[in-house]
């Protein structure tokens, strides 16, 4: 009953920017506490960014100041925006919310940072 559908990767060029977003059936975000995640070929996924129901939101040393995560409740979706993007940032994005205790992922979106 829960989908996440990540849309928004693609290619851009270091310092560019993109905006992912992940819209929702089944789960209201609102309720819900969501996150970013993401994971490069042959390396460890890892936490991103997160917003809590509240608004409240926390970021990784590594994006910290450059990514934004918000949410439109009206829409029922997420959103990462990625500005001064570097090749580092390369990666499969995924988007996660829990609700219940359970956790629930999108398929990812590929993001590739590249002059």
């Amino acid at each position: 009953q829960v989908q996440l559908v990540e849309l928004g990767g693609g290619l851009m060029q270091p310092g560019g920017s993109l905006r992912l977003s992940c819209a929702a059936s089944g789960i209201i975000f609102s309720g819900n506490a969501a996150g970013w995640y993401r994971q490069a070929p042959g390396k460890l996924r890892e936490w991103v960014a997160t917003i809590a129901p509240g608004g409240n939101t926390n970021y990784a040393d590594s994006v910290k100041g450059r990514f934004t995560i918000s949410r439109d409740n009206a829409k029922n979706t997420v959103y990462l925006q990625m500005n001064s993007l570097k090749p580092e940032d390369t990666a499969v994005y995924y988007c996660k919310s829990r609700r219940l205790g359970m956790d629930y992922w999108g398929k990812g979106t590929l993001v590739t940072v590249s002059s």
